[in-house]
């Protein structure tokens, strides 16, 4: 029998095993004790009534990128972290783009450590995984990895410091990549789009005096992303890596994933919220604020990915949260290709996905499969994450389906929250009223509690 709880969460409509159900929740020494019966818990030291409301497992971002150290004046785990529990995210994978990217230990050790001091939820690290450090792959593993990452194009200009280590540009890098990641047992996620298309378009376009906005989406047309993941499910196959695709922001590149899946590839996709919910027509409205890779497409393909989404094609979204200066996103007002590429959405990414549910899109069922439990299974932190369940850690999200929200900058707890223009104004059908880490409340009715910095801790996959 379970003495006093630390915390219950009753009344509400819990998440269990692929449905909503009435249900309260005990919480001790950080770990779900008890599920039970609405009214059959023991005493708790405190209670949070989720009468009217939904309770999900903690969602998990796929996809984040922090820039510290290197660029924090763009963003540090102080205030990232900050802008996920806001959004109802207990977990998220950082993606390394930093000075430098976490190649081996001793990058990823320092990485770990300002995580550890600044981050109020959970984390786990993508390794470094490119053409220059091949001999670091394999004992990179060793240190709690979830998984790695390479870029299939050269680093922007300018930023070539970030990206050191992280780039598998040419095919033989990306062979050799692929080789070694493949004794680790553990996957590789690709920004899958080719780099000889890209620079070539990018050349004409200038050539002919093209740098306004929408020479972005032109330079970067879908079959620079339908090329490059071709590729790397050919030469994963010629491997035996694991493959994750991000942030697929195509059909035609959803249905190569798709087919490889059903031939028995071990392949795991990713979209974002941006690839499913603004199109091309944005980036002429907001210009670099709406700048991203890959680019934003047609209203045709946005509609067109919605089918992936719904067959299990997708496995999960993350944000791709993407933070940058104000300077340096308008040096894009004059010449789009000057602009960095990304915008902030980690707060966003639940409340987005929750709306469209709202509006009968996709059922909320399914939403928190593609945002905890699948992130979770995929990437073996299951049951430790990603479920409401005796003995796994008590992270949770508490939205209000009867509440309207309206999205609004100015409330971002992200240091870039002055680029955060896209989703600006967006009145949603819902509101993230509680996130839970481990048992505690890091944020309440979208006020973050700051004396939770430190609070999170780094999560490491079980190996299988």
């Amino acid at each position: 029998m379970v003495s006093m709880l630390d915390l219950a969460v009753v009344n509400g409509d819990v998440f269990i095993e692929g449905a909503f159900r009435k249900a309260d929740i005990g919480i001790k020494d950080g770990k779900f004790a008890l599920i039970s019966e609405p009214g059959a818990l023991p005493e708790a030291a405190k209670v949070i009534d989720a009468k009217g409301k939904h309770v999900l497992p903690g969602n998990i971002d796929t996809h984040m990128h922090i820039r510290d150290p290197g660029h924090a004046e763009r963003g540090t785990f102080i205030t990232e972290s900050r802008a996920a529990a806001a959004g109802g995210c207990t977990t998220y994978f950082e993606h390394p783009i930093s000075i430098p990217p976490q190649h081996n230990a001793k990058i990823l050790h320092n990485r770990m450590n300002l995580a550890k001091a600044g981050s109020t939820v959970d984390y786990c690290f993508f390794g470094a995984a490119g053409g220059e450090y091949t001999q670091d792959i394999v004992p990179l593993s060793k240190e709690g990895v979830i998984a790695y990452k390479t870029f299939l194009h050269q680093a922007p200009e300018g930023r070539e410091l970030e990206f050191d280590g992280l780039t598998s540009a040419t095919n033989s890098q990306l062979m050799d990549v692929m080789k070694e990641v493949a004794k680790t047992g553990i996957c590789l996620a690709a920004h899958a789009e080719d780099n000889e298309l890209i620079t070539g378009n990018i050349a004409k376009l200038r050539a002919e005096g093209r740098t306004d906005y929408i020479a972005h989406c032109e330079s970067r047309p879908p079959i620079t992303e339908i090329e490059a993941i071709a590729k790397m499910l050919r030469f994963g196959e010629e491997t035996g890596c694991p493959i994750e695709l991000v942030h697929v922001s195509t059909c035609g590149a959803m249905e190569l994933a798709k087919q490889a899946k059903l031939k028995g590839q071990k392949v795991f996709v990713e979209t974002c919220p941006h690839y499913l919910l603004l199109t091309e027509e944005d980036v002429k409205k907001f210009g670099p604020y709406a700048k991203c890779n890959p680019a934003l497409r047609s209203l045709e393909e946005v509609q067109g990915l919605w089918k992936y989404v719904l067959d299990g094609t997708v496995d999960f979204i993350g944000s791709d949260h993407s933070p940058f200066l104000v300077e340096e996103k308008e040096r894009g007002k004059s010449d789009i290709f000057k602009a960095t590429s990304g915008f902030p959405g980690v707060d966003l990414r639940l409340p987005l996905m929750v709306n469209e549910a709202q509006k009968g899109r996709i059922s909320l069922e399914k939403v928190v499969e593609l945002l905890s439990v699948n992130p979770a299974k995929c990437f073996n932190i299951f049951p430790q994450k990603g479920t409401i369940s005796a003995g796994a850690d008590a992270d949770l999200a508490i939205i209000d389906l009867n509440k309207e929200t309206t999205v609004d900058w100015h409330k971002n707890y992200s240091h870039a929250k002055e680029i955060a223009k896209v989703y600006d104004g967006w009145k949603l059908a819902c509101s993230v009223d509680y996130t839970l880490v481990r048992g505690r409340v890091v944020m309440e009715n979208g006020v973050v509690d700051e004396s939770a910095s430190g609070w999170g801790e780094f999560v490491r996959p079980v190996s299988k």
